[in-house]
């Protein structure tokens, strides 16, 4: 197989899509520096935040919500589904792509619709269990389609022949030594040395349950000897943490570079978002999930294999309180031997190279 001259990559919406898109735009630009690689978005998409930055062709195409259920008639009736197509279709043509790789969000269909009208080889990436209804769609469009953990085949009919190839990561994330890295980190957030550090963050959003229940717990954890490196979530109000601690508490209302949170961190409490869950597993890093209960249970899916695994432990949101954390957390972040079992048993499930594999599978699929 040659090089790939020209790659469409459409996925947008949430950074559960753009992260991984991002991260396979990496690996082909690692790969071949002169691989023209072109981004499909919508206007109002988070991408437009996170793609431009770092250095990639965005085209803005419109795409519209869809409704659950995925059927044929969804595409054939729709006239402003044919119109995001043709749009879609014009950039794939411009850029004379020789594949288009989807990861999801609604920008994704009529990148699926445009390449399948050209015969193009569409490869579909998918973290979630169940398959999101873009991807869903896409699939009838597809045999090629790769998933992020090897617990979705077994859980999805849709996914039953897919790839598990892992998800793609930064590679900051996918690089990263947590130990050799440590001190810095800490020093970075003005975090003691000496003393464990629990890392809260409840994903690009936050997690206002998560914030009350860890600040809740402030003083005790302090009392205790524990450091807290917490991300608020830039949407959500700020919760108060008492200001006479003897160990450092420092919020943050957002962090670009998690990988320094991850670094500093002897244990991390969070939600269970996929890329959550790959990250943190790829890196070793102990986890207590506390999945979004508002939702179809997908991170609770996501995080269970993990948690078998040994690699974490799983709290529903609504038991998650300032008590919770003081008789659960304390006693966790002060055995060492406990979190390094936990670390290597993360680090045993999770994997590095999602972006490699990735790219090894578009390979097959534009050779056949």
């Amino acid at each position: 197989m040659g090089p790939l001259r020209s790659v469409v990559l459409a996925g947008g919406g949430t950074g559960g899509h753009i992260y991984p898109l991002l991260a396979f735009a990496d690996c082909l630009r690692r790969h071949d520096p002169g691989v023209r690689i072109t981004c499909l978005g919508t206007p109002r998409g988070l991408e437009n935040e996170l793609i431009p930055p770092q250095g990639y062709d965005l085209r803005q195409i419109p795409a519209y919500q869809l409704p659950r259920s995925v059927n044929m008639n969804l595409v054939k009736t729709p006239g402003r589904m044919w119109t995001a197509a043709r749009a879609a279709g014009k950039v794939i043509d411009e850029v004379r792509a020789d594949v288009v790789v989807g990861f999801g969000g609604y920008v994704s269909v009529p990148a699926y619709l445009a390449a399948w009208r050209r015969e193009l080889p569409i490869v579909i990436h998918e973290v979630n269990v169940p398959p999101g209804v873009a991807n869903r769609l896409g699939m009838r469009f597809t045999n090629h389609v790769a998933v992020g953990f090897p617990h979705q085949p077994a859980q999805a009919e849709a996914l039953r022949d897919a790839r598990v190839v892992g998800v793609p990561l930064r590679r900051g994330i996918a690089g990263l030594d947590r130990f050799a890295m440590r001190n810095a980190a800490r020093a970075h957030f003005g975090l003691r040395p000496d003393l464990p550090v629990l890392f809260v963050a409840g994903g690009s959003q936050g997690a206002r349950s998560i914030n009350l229940a860890v600040a809740g717990a402030a003083k005790e954890l302090a009392r205790n000897g524990v450091q807290v490196l917490h991300v608020i979530g830039a949407r959500n109000e700020p919760v108060p943490v008492p200001t006479d601690l003897p160990v450092p508490y420092v919020t943050l209302p957002y962090l670009s570079e998690m990988e320094a949170g991850y670094a500093a961190a002897d244990l991390m409490l969070g939600r269970g978002g996929a890329m959550t869950c790959a990250e943190v597993a790829a890196i070793g890093l102990p986890t207590i999930y506390v999945p979004y209960p508002h939702s179809n249970q997908e991170q609770k899916r996501n995080a269970l294999p993990v948690v078998e695994a040994g690699g974490g432990l799983l709290v529903d949101d609504a038991e998650l309180t300032p008590d919770w954390v003081e008789r659960t957390v304390i006693p966790l972040i002060r055995d060492p031997h406990r979190l390094h079992a936990m670390g290597a048993a993360a680090a045993a499930y999770g994997r590095r190279d999602g972006d490699e594999a990735l790219l090894n599978f578009v390979y097959e699929a534009v050779a056949q």
